[in-house]
This record gives structure tokens, C-alpha cells and sequence, in this order.
């Protein structure tokens, strides 16, 4: 099975016009929920908590704090307003290139307090640039991009401080409401079939897309079956059951020498206990439900998975594909039920829940194509390496897409219960290294026709 972009890849998208005042007020409500989450993570622990590194795979959480203030002045106050540093010597504790997570407890960074109040001020400035900056023709503020993009930002590190929640050990700190149950579930055929063709990938009207999104092209895929939801924990489990890491055959060699390495035996947070699967999460022990979609898992672990099922894991075409095409209009929707904004009813995003929700559950977010909960619960594993698109310019900076691009990182598509919606939509590409688990990362699995 292969995909690949059409003879000839126009764009088949619109310009689009978007109200400028509609956006401000878009961009306003991006920027308070953020910052009212971040305030959940860093609030529910003490000092001695933020400073702490509770895994090297991730930094003190009063860094990501300060990081998403430092940021914010970069290119809010500086970049935009073309103010003065507020704390210039602090740039380069805060520069996510120049130190590794592993490096940055030894860092001088600032206290709790201080992080706060600085992150409070430079949102305090922020939020009068955005008030009384013109959203028109300046390619950063066209739309309002760069405040969607920041809006992003700290959502995206309110995801990364939620997995050192995770990490971390001790009693819980965060709770939230169970998420819905799926009404329904059993009568769900296993896998939907879609139709090979054309259908048209990516986007150049989202108006806070990121350059990797970039930009709209059509894409020809084969025929494939794919699961209808994400792959359970049971399901999983029966992999576990059939010696599924102890057979070396249902591994890439890469993932086989972690294996035996790591001496893994099952997703990360997982322990057998007395005959029976437990799994930690958020500082609570508790049974491995079955019929939730399986977590923190590499992508390694989910290719070997589709093996041993006589399966695969579809490609980010065949995944966007499923999730936007809409066969009766020909055109690419922006999320799975339509181009409106995701709801509670539709997708479980934005740390409302702390778990992803059982498999066949969102009814009201099921694609055309019949599968359901790609957007939301689960980041699922693709087989693509993350790659450009046709036509791809790096924007605002280089750093942000374009020095990940090649075989090294894999795709991963639909966003989790832990991202927020203006990070998350059908476009959206996430990727990582193959080897990770730490993640709230699932997937689902395909096959050809």
C-alpha cells in the first residue's frame, strides 16, 4: 500500500476572509483558557513539587511556567509590539534548544513566585498588544496567527506539564469528572471501509494552521479498512497474553532491542498484581480497564501490535483520509462532524476528563467514513516519518517544523484528552521519536482492501 500526493497538487481550497474582530475575540478566549489551566497544573502542588524534576525525560514544571511567560514576550511583546526585554538575561535559561530537559534542574531558573509574577505581567501586556494591534496584512499577525500560536504554545506545554503529573509520584493532585460511557459500543462494526481516490490533505485557509499543516494538496490513497475506534486495553492485552513481547518476530529490530533492554513487558504504567493488570494513573492505582483505548504506548509497541493482528498502522494519509473526507461533497471537513468547533459532546479534549473514553463512545464525532473518536482521547501512532508537504515553507521559524523533518520522528494524529482544542483539529501534526511512552499515545490499526 502506498499514497502519494496526485500528478498534479493544486490547491484546491479557497482564500477564505475571516472577521478580524472575530478572531480577536477567538484569540482572547484561547489565551484565558490556557492560562487558567496552567494555573490548575502549577497550583495543585507545592514548591518543592514545581522545582522538582520528576523524570528526566521532562523538565521542572515552574520551567515550562517561566518558558511559557518568556515566550509569550518574545513574540508578543517584542515581536508584535516591538517593546523592550522585560528580562533579557533570562532568554537563555528559557531557550528549549539551547538546554536539553535533562539539564534544566542545574539551571539558575527563577522560583515559583517570581515565575508566576513574571508570566502574569508579560500576560498583563500581552493581552493590551492584542487589544490594539491591527490584524491585517503583517504575515504574523494576519489573522491573528501569532496569537493562536502562542495560544497553542502553552497548551501545548499545559499537555507536556500534564504528563509530569503523570510522571510524578505521590497522592493525586488533579481530578476531574469520569468521561462519558459508549452507549452503543457493542453494535459497532470493527473497522470501516474507505474508498481509494483522491481527497485533499492538509489546509491553507485554517487561519492559525501551523507551516507543517501546510499547505493544502491532493493526496490519492488506495482503498483501506481501519478501525472504527482506537485500539482497548483488552484488546491489547490479549497481545500481552499471546506472548506478544516475547516473540521477536512481531518487532522492528529498533523496537525489539528496547524491548529486551528495557525488559518491557507491557504500556508504560501497567504492573501485573495478583493475576490481575493494574495501572497507576494521576497518583491513583486501579484495574486496567478493558475497554478504554490502550495508552502510552511507542509506536513500536502499536506496529508490533498490528503484526501480531495481521494488520498495520495506517498511514497519516489514510488517517486524514478517514477523518475528513466527506465522499457526498468531495471536500475535506475540518474536524471529523463538520467545520464546527469541538464540543464536549464530540470529542474529549482540554483535560476535561483524565482518561480517554471507552471506545465507541462521541457518536456526534464519528467521520463520514463511519470511524469515531480520532479527534480527542488518544494521540494515535502512524506508520508516515514526519515529512513535508508539497509546497511547504517554514513560518514563523525554521525551528518549529522544518529541523524535525526525516525518518527519526513519527506521526502522530487526532490529539488526546489532554490537548486543548486550538491545538487540535483535523489537520494538526504531531510527531515524536518512535521509542516514546510517556505520552498519552495510542493508535488503531488498518488493513488494505
Amino acid at each position: 500500500m502506498t499514497d502519494s500526493p496526485a500528478p498534479s497538487p493544486h490547491t484546491p481550497q479557497k482564500p477564505v476572509v475571516h472577521d478580524p474582530e472575530l478572531l480577536r475575540e477567538r484569540a482572547l478566549d484561547a489565551l484565558l483558557t490556557a492560562r487558567e489551566r496552567t494555573g490548575i497544573l502549577t497550583d495543585s502542588v507545592d514548591d518543592r513539587e514545581l522545582t522538582a524534576q520528576h523524570s528526566p525525560l521532562m523538565s521542572p514544571l515552574v520551567w515550562d511556567l517561566a518558558h511559557i511567560g518568556n515566550q509569550e514576550e518574545l513574540w508578543l511583546l517584542r515581536g508584535v509590539a516591538g517593546r523592550e526585554a522585560m528580562r533579557p538575561e533570562i532568554d537563555g535559561l528559557y531557550d528549549a534548544f539551547e538546554h536539553p530537559r535533562a539539564t534544566r534542574p542545574s539551571l539558575p531558573l527563577l522560583a515559583p513566585a517570581e515565575a508566576r509574577a513574571y508570566a502574569s505581567e508579560v500576560r498583563g501586556r500581552a493581552l493590551d498588544v492584542l487589544e490594539s494591534t491591527p490584524l491585517g496584512d503583517r504575515p504574523l499577525v494576519r489573522s491573528g496567527f501569532v496569537f493562536g500560536m502562542i495560544a497553542q504554545h502553552e497548551q501545548q506545554h499545559d499537555e507536556t506539564m500534564l504528563i509530569t503529573h503523570q510522571l510524578r509520584s505521590g497522592p493525586a493532585a488533579l481530578t476531574a469528572p469520569e468521561p462519558p460511557r459508549a452507549a452503543g459500543a457493542a453494535a459497532l462494526a470493527p473497522e470501516v471501509l474507505v474508498p481509494g481516490g483522491p481527497f485533499t490533505m492538509g489546509t491553507s485557509n485554517e487561519p492559525w494552521a501551523l507551516d507543517n499543516e501546510r499547505p493544502a494538496h491532493v493526496r490519492e490513497v488506495p482503498g483501506f479498512f481501519i478501525d472504527t475506534a482506537p485500539v482497548t486495553c483488552g484488546a491489547y492485552r490479549a497481545f500481552i497474553e499471546d506472548g506478544g513481547y516475547t516473540e521477536r518476530r512481531w518487532w522492528q529490530p529498533a523496537g525489539w532491542e528496547l524491548v529486551r533492554e528495557h525488559e518491557l513487558t507491557a504500556p508504560l504504567f501497567w504492573h501485573r498484581d495478583a493475576g490481575q493488570w493494574l495501572r497507576r494513573r494521576f497518583g491513583v492505582t486501579e484495574p486496567v480497564p478493558a475497554d478504554e483505548p490502550v495508552l502510552h504506548v511507542s509506536w513500536y509497541e502499536a506496529d508490533a501490535y498490528a503484526r501480531w493482528a495481521g494488520r498495520r498502522l495506517p498511514s497519516e494519509a489514510e488517517w486524514e483520509k478517514a477523518a475528513r473526507h466527506d465522499p457526498a461533497s468531495g471536500r475535506s471537513r475540518r474536524y471529523p462532524w463538520g467545520d464546527e468547533d469541538p464540543t464536549p459532546e464530540r470529542a474529549n479534549l482540554g483535560q476535561r476528563h483524565l482518561r480517554p473514553a471507552p471506545a465507541g463512545a462521541y457518536p456526534a464525532g464519528r467521520a463520514p467514513s463511519g470511524a469515531g473518536q480520532l479527534i480527542g482521547d488518544v494521540w494515535e501512532w502512524t506508520s508516515s516519518d514526519f515529512l513535508p508537504y508539497p509546497g511547504f515553507a517554514p513560518f514563523p521559524y525554521r525551528e518549529y517544523s522544518e529541523v524535525f523533518f526525516g525518518p527519526e520522528h513519527k506521526v502522530l494524529r487526532g490529539g488526546s484528552f489532554a490537548v486543548d482544542a486550538v491545538a487540535c483539529r483535523g489537520t494538526f501534526r504531531n510527531w515524536d521519536l518512535p521509542v516514546r511512552r510517556q505520552i498519552f499515545s495510542g493508535f488503531r490499526t488498518a488493513r488494505d482492501v
